[in-house]
């Protein structure tokens, strides 16, 4: 993805049920409709940024864009896992996400363990590549201070 940072937004709409369940790892999914607006150039893969839902506090994410191999996803998905425990579910919530940057291209797993030990990788390096001023700048964004109910992809 060429035109970084990107912002989108949209309803958090209900996954496959694995990110907890299976991963222990809680990912908030966006509807078709916001993956399918997703930039032409845009690479599937690991990214990582900030997000928020409706208007409160911004956290440290990372997202997966993509057909999530390991699954065999037939549809494109894009999934926020947000660095920050929630009392409870929000489910018809609007997501706010920044993306700052690209980690890894998406990829196959051999074992449910590799795959956990690869997504927990990646939260590290996010975590590292967030505390940079250049990311940590993108926090502040005008764009967490919309108000609720606005659907929009891009900048």
């Amino acid at each position: 993805m060429k035109n970084l940072p990107y912002f989108c937004r949209g309803e958090v709409v209900r996954g496959f049920g694995r990110g907890s369940k299976q991963l222990g790892i809680p990912t908030a999914n966006f509807p078709e409709q916001v993956v399918d607006n997703l930039p032409a150039d845009v690479s599937t893969g690991i990214y990582y940024g900030w997000a928020s839902v409706g208007s409160g506090e911004v956290h440290k994410m990372v997202v997966s864009i993509g057909w999530n191999p390991y699954y065999k996803n037939t549809k494109k998905s894009m999934e926020t896992h947000i660095m920050h425990t929630f009392k409870e579910d929000f489910y018809g919530e609007i997501l706010n996400v920044a993306i700052a940057g690209y980690l890894r291209p998406e990829k196959n797993f051999d074992s449910l363990e590799s795959l956990i030990s690869a997504i927990q990788g990646d939260i590290e390096e996010a975590k590292k590549r967030l505390d940079l001023p250049e990311h940590l700048k993108l926090k502040e964004d005008n764009f967490f201070q919309v108000p609720k109910g606005k659907i929009m992809n891009g900048h």
